[in-house]
């Protein structure tokens, strides 16, 4: 996994918006992992409150698309088919 990932642009820091998106629309926090030791789950959990999120939480890894890819696909289709009940 380590060789697949590559550094995020710094760059992006300095970027501005003029309104983040997940004030005005929907929005699903993947599932985190109660057992993450990258970003610690109170940070997840305030992240995804503070954006109104859907939330799942699964025991796991800071990985968890490879150790629940279940969970990680629920919460996907759960986020398609909220998407789609407000475009309707």
């Amino acid at each position: 996994m380590a060789d697949s990932q590559v550094p995020w642009g710094v760059d992006s820091l300095g970027g501005t918006i003029s309104e983040p998106a997940w004030k005005t629309k929907p929005s699903w926090y993947p599932p985190f992992s109660t057992e993450d030791k990258m970003i610690p789950p109170p940070a997840q959990r305030l992240m995804s409150k503070r954006a109104g999120s859907t939330v799942v939480e699964e025991k796991g890894s800071h990985a968890i698309y490879v150790s629940q890819p279940k969970a990680v696909a629920s919460i996907i289709v759960k986020a398609v088919e909220g998407v789609k009940k407000v475009a309707m």
